[in-house]
């Protein structure tokens, strides 16, 4: 037993999802972990699982990771039915296997959802969240030379409220989570961050309706209030930010109209 109360190592079953791409018809594979280091992270333990794998001439399974330190948003899984495990607030590279118990079956599945078509295992292509962005969550005025921290009077409230939005690491938990699939905890995080300051002012307008368009038009769905976005969120942004974005989107379809 480690100092924390938890044993120095368990027995865990992982059955890991395998699809070979977006129309291939995917099954779970099962293979035992008899002695898996509670101090490892989940990542780590696949990294041995796939070791396993090949040493046993199978394939390694695919998945996504990058910073392994809870920034980059690649490490998207859907654990025992959880997106990003078990534990609130972290992604899956944060998730340690001291989490689990002696004996536990382990299912790791890919984000399924219409926009997120599958690559390959539990790699999935994400990049209609980089089109979102790319249609507008930007600033494309020439800022010149950096200004002095105060130049620009913000309010805190607002600024604290713009930290916050820009949090989002773009991971897709919140779609992944969403009974309906969509993607307005993002899109919305994205929105507020730029709504909020200043500097994002001159495109306010055409922003939220050029991106809200772009999100429908990558097959996401309607937001109905479930609030499963939110639970899942591993930098827990907040669906207030949803109810923003939804007023700054009439504001600008009634001003784009006159």
């Amino acid at each position: 037993m480690s100092a924390q109360g938890h044993p120095e190592t368990i027995r865990v079953t992982l059955h890991l999802w395998r699809q070979d791409g977006p129309n291939a018809k995917g099954a779970f594979d099962k293979i035992e972990m008899p002695e898996v280091s509670t101090h490892m992270s989940f990542l780590e333990m696949i990294d041995v699982a796939n070791e396993r794998f090949v040493s046993e001439g199978r394939l390694a399974v695919c998945f996504d990771h990058d910073c392994r330190e809870g920034i980059c948003g690649m490490c998207s899984m859907v654990i025992n039915g959880q997106v990003h495990g078990p534990l609130p607030g972290v992604t899956t590279c944060q998730l340690h296997m001291r989490s689990f118990k002696d004996g536990d079956n382990i299912y790791v599945e890919p984000f399924r959802a219409v926009g997120f078509p599958v690559v390959r295992d539990l790699v999935v292509d994400r990049s209609a969240l980089d089109r979102i962005i790319g249609s507008g969550g930007y600033i494309s005025i020439n800022t010149g030379n950096p200004q002095d921290a105060n130049a620009l009077p913000i309010p805190k409230q607002n600024a604290d409220l713009a930290m916050d939005a820009a949090s989002c690491i773009g991971c897709g938990g919140c779609v992944a989570a969403c009974p309906n699939a969509a993607a307005m905890l993002f899109t919305s995080a994205k929105v507020s961050q730029l709504a909020l300051l200043p500097q994002g002012q001159p495109e306010r307008a055409s922003r939220v309706l050029n991106m809200v368009k772009t999100m429908d038009d990558e097959g996401f769905g309607n937001c109905t209030n479930e609030y499963e976005c939110m639970a899942a969120c591993p930098k827990e942004i907040d669906v207030s930010n949803i109810a923003r974005m939804n007023r700054e989107y009439l504001r600008a379809a009634f001003t784009s109209a006159e």
